[in-house]
């Protein structure tokens, strides 16, 4: 009779010689659960020639770039690496070279985009047209825009994220700030008409 320290061992080596035809399947990757506040704003009470309404949860802080201009301004939220910037133009005759500017500007994203979707803004009662450019895929910017009374004001305005972009683990990020885009577009009032 064998010793049965031998056929345990005999049964260990065969079964784990059986075993090694299991295929290992990976976890997927995942991304990180994302916790954003409540919606709650705010009036911006400055010395800007418009006014909105912002969220409680960003800070306003004046655009201090090289080459920034008069009332540019950031809307930053620290917490999520991003930012909406907002450059301010006066019209003095050149309504279609700036609307000209924007539409390159969301459109050299093209290389990286899906797709780039144009929503009109038409709002009578604050006099505020524009276009709001839905960018779709791994752009540096999801979100560009511009609003005008057509006459005296120009705004343009972009969503920028301080890290590599990825469409599926920004996307919630993205559709959250999209939120906070729409409500500074709604709430949007020229103080210099």
């Amino acid at each position: 009779m064998s010793n049965p320290k031998n056929q345990i061992f005999s049964i260990l080596v065969m079964s784990s010689l059986f075993s090694c035809n299991q295929v290992y399947t990976p976890k997927p990757n995942g991304y990180m659960r994302i916790d954003f506040p409540e919606k709650k704003y705010e009036t911006y009470k400055g010395t800007l020639p418009y006014c909105f309404e912002y969220p409680v949860y960003g800070e306003i802080v004046i655009d201090t770039e090289k080459n920034a201009e008069p009332y540019w301004i950031n809307i930053e939220f620290p917490k999520y690496n991003a930012k909406i910037h907002l450059s301010y133009k006066n019209l003095n005759g050149n309504l279609a070279n700036f609307i000209e500017d924007t539409r390159k500007l969301a459109y050299k994203h093209t290389l990286k985009a899906d797709a780039i979707d144009e929503i009109v803004i038409k709002m009578d009662k604050n006099n505020v047209y524009g276009i709001l450019y839905d960018i779709k895929g791994n752009a540096a910017s999801s979100i560009q825009f511009f609003v005008t009374d057509s006459s005296k004001n120009f705004i343009r305005g972009a969503l920028y994220f301080s890290n590599q972009p990825n469409k599926d683990s920004l996307a919630p990020v993205i559709y959250f700030f999209r939120k906070d885009i729409e409500h500074f577009i709604n709430t949007l009032h020229w103080v210099r008409n």
